[in-house]
């Protein structure tokens, strides 16, 4: 017997046995079909929890009672509360102002005109006056919900996500939340010489998978910032026990 033919003999025969007494060969693609053979693992009804520290459920606990309008998960506690910089304030006054300034106007710029429609009479002038008035009450209320809307954006890390909250109305708000593991890059930008003096500017984070990007606007000390958050982002894919500082 030459050595191929003893090559095929030995490939006829099992090289081993399963616990059921079956025989295994070193290449059964060759020979008889083999049943697959499928293993089962038991899952446990109670899986493991990672330990939350007492000074995780204590923080947790406070950003629950500070921020209940967040979905925090067991242990999730707020790290950092990023409220826009107030020059983005200064904007929406700064139109009310202006507003104000050519409503009241507009009853002297007409008596220049002298325009030949205008009624001198006390019921006239009384009419107008409130009309103004009026105008003024419109702008000055216009500010303010502008002002709460400004306000009500923020963004919040923690330390197992980034959730911001983006209020575009009265009435129109949403969350967006996204986990720390899946941040990819965080970076922060100040341009010009007025957001270098009043130190704010804007965090822009980008994801993996879909290559997302947030932004964040008016960002107050946008450095400090975006190191709390890289700090956060490390430790939570480090799997660093929670509660620890950071």
């Amino acid at each position: 017997m030459n050595a191929r033919d003893k090559s095929v003999e030995d490939l006829s025969k099992p090289v081993a046995y399963d616990t059921s007494g079956r025989p295994l060969y070193a290449h059964p693609a060759d020979h008889e079909a083999v049943e697959p053979q499928v293993v089962y693992l038991s899952r446990a009804l109670d899986p493991h929890k990672q330990e939350i520290s007492e000074s995780a459920q204590k923080k947790h606990a406070e950003s629950r009672y500070k921020y209940p309008f967040l979905n925090l998960s067991e242990g999730e506690y707020v790290i950092s509360a990023i409220r826009r910089h107030p020059i983005g304030l200064a904007s929406i006054w700064g139109l009310v102002v202006l507003a104000v300034v050519i409503i009241l106007s507009l009853p002297a710029l007409m008596a220049w005109l002298d325009l030949p429609f205008i009624s001198l009479s006390p019921s006239a002038v009384m009419s107008g006056a409130l009309v103004v008035l009026l105008l003024i009450v419109l702008a000055v209320l216009a500010g303010v919900i502008a002002t709460v809307i400004y306000d009500a954006n923020r963004f919040f890390l923690t330390n197992e996500s980034v959730i911001q909250h983006i209020q575009s109305g009265l009435f129109s708000k949403k969350d967006q939340t996204i986990s720390l593991n899946n941040i990819e890059d965080a970076s922060y930008r100040q341009q010009g010489i007025l957001q270098t003096v009043l130190n704010y500017g804007s965090i822009r984070l980008s994801t993996e998978g879909e290559e997302t990007t947030y932004r964040f606007y008016f960002v107050a000390d946008p450095e400090e910032q975006i190191r709390l958050l890289n700090n956060a982002v490390e430790a939570f894919k480090n799997f660093r026990p929670i509660g620890d500082d950071d």
